[in-house]
């Protein structure tokens, strides 16, 4: 008799948003997995359409990020994103604008700007995010180094099982700079974001919808080779690359995620893009 328990978290794929330098939502990211192909004329930066026109000219490039790909992933789901729990996952932050308020500490206290502190906090995107949808529901800022995208996927995961109910996961990481970027370098700009919904009774579903499988493990995390972590390696969220590398390829594959100094995040990916 097999007394060994299942402890594993099975999630549907409802919807994907991402966003990056030249690849400006989740097609393109496709396309440049398929066959490396890169859009003509990409944004050089978000512009979320959530924002009022003036708040969006004041967000930092973080808070733009993760509103971009949170948007788009609520809209691929055909979710009322006033109705969505969410995981914000974020490596550092904004350390942009933690070295702006920093240096000027160190320089000029009187003229530090009330906007940029009011942006520095780490979960200024949720509350970006939550004021612009007007979402009463729940919402995390998660941030554990290299693994903060593998403990908010296993958050969010956590989250829609106990609930029963859809979470939104949103991660990203803008560029660092000055000081600040030679102690916790980050490149350029990264974002992705999924809504999960768990299948309660733990069986992979049939109507061709991608499904995700976490469960923890000893072994070590695999580094990727593909095609997106070789053009973003550089940003502090390239560890959530080997995902999004498995879900635009379309195929049943099992990829092994950072989590914590002892332990991965072991994702089996199956099932076929909506």
């Amino acid at each position: 008799m097999n007394s060994q328990i299942d402890h594993s978290i099975v999630l549907t794929v409802e919807g994907i948003g991402f966003w990056a330098g030249g690849l400006p939502d989740w097609d393109a990211a496709r396309a440049f997995v398929i066959d490396g192909t890169l859009p003509v004329g990409a944004a050089a930066k978000p512009a979320p359409q959530l924002l009022a026109p003036n708040e969006r000219r004041r967000a930092p490039d973080s808070v733009a990020l993760a509103l971009e790909v949170a948007q788009a992933a609520c809209t691929m789901a055909g979710r009322d994103p006033s109705t969505l729990a969410s995981v914000f996952a974020s490596t550092h932050g904004d350390l942009a604008i933690t070295d702006y308020i920093c240096d000027t500490l160190a320089g000029a206290p009187e003229t530090m700007s009330p906007t940029r502190f009011h942006n520095s906090v780490h979960n200024a995107a949720a509350g970006y995010w939550t004021i612009g949808t007007g979402c009463m529901a729940a919402t995390t800022a998660i941030s554990a180094y290299d693994c903060s995208f593998a403990q908010g996927l296993l958050e969010a995961g956590a989250q829609s099982r106990d609930a029963a109910a859809p979470v939104l996961l949103v991660a990203y990481d803008s560029e660092s700079r000055g000081a600040m970027g030679t102690i916790s370098p980050s490149r350029g700009l990264l974002a992705a974001a999924l809504v999960l919904n768990a299948n309660v009774d733990g069986r992979d579903t049939t109507d061709g919808a991608r499904m995700l499988r976490l469960s923890l493990q000893t072994d070590a995390a695999q580094r990727s080779d593909g095609a997106l972590h070789a053009r973003y390696a550089g940003n502090a969220m390239s560890p959530m690359l080997p995902l999004f590398e498995a879900l635009a390829n379309a195929r049943a594959t099992s990829i092994a995620l950072r989590s914590s100094s002892r332990q991965s995040l072991r994702v089996d990916v199956s099932g076929a893009d909506r």
